[in-house]
Parts: C-alpha cells; sequence; structure tokens
C-alpha cells in the first residue's frame, strides 16, 4: 500500500525466492524478497514508517520486496543471440565453398610441393571455424526454448558403445577406453541433444588425456534418477577454473585448447542440454591425476524395466 509520502509499501510473508515477471509493455522485472530484519545480526531493515494510520514498524517476520527492471539487460542478450545466429548462418555458406577449394586443391598433384603446407594449414583453420560455427548454431537452436521438443527413450548403453568406437577411430587416442554400464535402463529424452552433450564430454576427455592413459565412461541408476560419467587420467583442471569452464569461449588452457583444434562451446552445449533435461553437471578434478564429468538426470527422466524400477525405489 502507498504510505504518506506516495512510496509504495509491500507487506508480504514469502520464502526468499527470485522471480522473473513480465510487466506490461515488454519491460521485465526480476521480484525478490529479502527478511525485512534479522535479529541474529545478518542485513534487514527495522525501523518506523510514517502513514495516514500512524507510526508502522517494518521488521521482524516481515519480508521486503525489492524490484529491479532488467528489460535492457533482457534486450541485449536477445540482440547478442540474434546476432550470433544470423553470423552464423551468414559464415557456413562462404565456409563451405572455401573449404571445398581448398580440399580440392590439396588433393591436386600438380600442386607446387611448397604449397602443400600452406594449404594444408588453411583447410585446418578453415575446419576450425566450421567447427566453430556448427556450435555455435547448435547453442543457437538451444537457447530458443528450455522445453525438450522430441522425448524418446534413448538407449545409452549402445549409445557408449559407439562414443567409444568414435575414440577408437581417432589417429590419436588414450590407450584404454573402458565401458562401465551398471544399468539397463533408458533415458527419456531428445536422442540428438544427449549424444551432443556426451560426445562432448568424451572428445574433451580423449583430447586432454595422453596416448598412456584412460578414459571410462560409466552408466548408472540410483533412487535420486539416472547418471553418465566420463573420467579420465589427464591433465587436470585447476579448481578456479571449473566454476566458468560452462561459459562460451572459456577455455582453462588457451593455447592448449587451440592446439586441439577447441572452439570452446562444447561444455556450454552440455550446459544447456543438461537444462533442458532438467539435469545438472557435477565436475571434479584433480591437476595432474585427471577429471571426472558427472551428468545427473532425474528420476523421470529413467526408463527401467519393472524388476530394475523396483530395486531403484
Amino acid at each position: 500500500m502507498p504510505d504518506a509520502r506516495g512510496r509504495l509499501l509491500a507487506r508480504c510473508n514469502l520464502e526468499g525466492v527470485e522471480v522473473d515477471r513480465d510487466a506490461p509493455g515488454g519491460a521485465h522485472l526480476v521480484l525478490s524478497t529479502v527478511a525485512a530484519a534479522d535479529r541474529s545480526g545478518g542485513i534487514g531493515v527495522d525501523h518506523e514508517v510514517g502513514s495516514e494510520g500512524g507510526a508502522h514498524r517494518v521488521g521482524e517476520g516481515q519480508q521486503l520486496l525489492l524490484v529491479r527492471d532488467v528489460s535492457r539487460q533482457v534486450r541485449l542478450e536477445a540482440m547478442r543471440k540474434d546476432f550470433v545466429a544470423n553470423a552464423s548462418h551468414e559464415l557456413r555458406s562462404p565456409l563451405t565453398v572455401v573449404s571445398g577449394y581448398l580440399e580440392t586443391l590439396g588433393q591436386d598433384p600438380a600442386l607446387d610441393p611448397e604449397l602443400r603446407a600452406p594449404v594444408a594449414e588453411m583447410r585446418r583453420q578453415a575446419e576450425r571455424m566450421t567447427s566453430i560455427i556448427r556450435d555455435l548454431l547448435a547453442l543457437s537452436r538451444l537457447e530458443e526454448t528450455d522445453e525438450v521438443v522430441e522425448e524418446v527413450p534413448i538407449d545409452v548403453p549402445a549409445l557408449m558403445a559407439m562414443l567409444r568406437k568414435d575414440v577408437l577411430a581417432r589417429s590419436e587416442h588414450p590407450r584404454d577406453v573402458n565401458i562401465r554400464i551398471d544399468s539397463a535402463a533408458q533415458l527419456l529424452g531428445s536422442e540428438a541433444e544427449v549424444h551432443s552433450a556426451f560426445s562432448n564430454l568424451v572428445d574433451n576427455a580423449a583430447k586432454y588425456t595422453p596416448a598412456q592413459g584412460s578414459i571410462e565412461m560409466r552408466w548408472w541408476t540410483d533412487e535420486e534418477g539416472a547418471h553418465f560419467s566420463v573420467s579420465d587420467t589427464g591433465i587436470g583442471i585447476q579448481a578456479e577454473h571449473i566454476p566458468r569452464l560452462t561459459e562460451r569461449f572459456y577455455r582453462a588452457d588457451p593455447g592448449r585448447s587451440r592446439a586441439t583444434g577447441g572452439s570452446g562451446l562444447g561444455l556450454a552445449i552440455v550446459k544447456h542440454v543438461l537444462q533442458r533435461h532438467a539435469a545438472t553437471l557435477e565436475i571434479l578434478s584433480v591437476v595432474g591425476s585427471g577429471s571426472t564429468f558427472t551428468c545427473d538426470f532425474p528420476l523421470r527422466r529413467v526408463v527401467a524395466d519393472q524388476e530394475e524400477l523396483r530395486e531403484v525405489v
């Protein structure tokens, strides 16, 4: 209600939640509540406010409602997403043409031997740019909506076997690529998106694990849901980098990432795919020993046979 000075006084008894609301006229407001007073010594507000009905004490047992207008930030974010999507689409076609000509030129037996190395380097850089654009387009599609368009039972053990073959087919790969399947349960979701997320995790493990190292993929279920993990004996990640790993283009080791052809978008794709499946990503790493990335899916996305379902419940 308004006070004597026309200011708005909001009295509520809500939990300390934060909610996005679309206000009239296309504005975006963020509503959050904080304790009006904290007798334990924390922050708060505890004072008397004058009103037409006399003094009113705002304090213990009440909440303070804060409203922030984030319309400008939302519009800028929307513009950024549109620009990235449009630029990626426009760059994809000319890059395809350039890559095609470079491939043809590189296979020409009449090519001057002194030009073979520069042409090969141009092909690698063109392929890298194509990979970045492909990942940007994938991110743009994922950001269009938070809802999973397609939901089908996914045979995760079969997907893991395919990912293992992909790693072993590389010219350079870790010595051991193992699979541990502790559940025959399937996962309900978008097969293309889940494949993309799992593939990015396995690809990162293969890139940062030495030839004498090992990778293990594991799939299991419990009373909390389904879990997919990728463990490696690679170089590890320093603790200060872990919170930012899922940011676009963030690299813990920029030089090594460029050398291995990384776009810096793989874990951002993983994050968005998991969000669309109500899942979370857990990262554990020790420098010099390796890392473990675990995708935790809620129980409602587990498709299990009756016997296994009884064991889980």
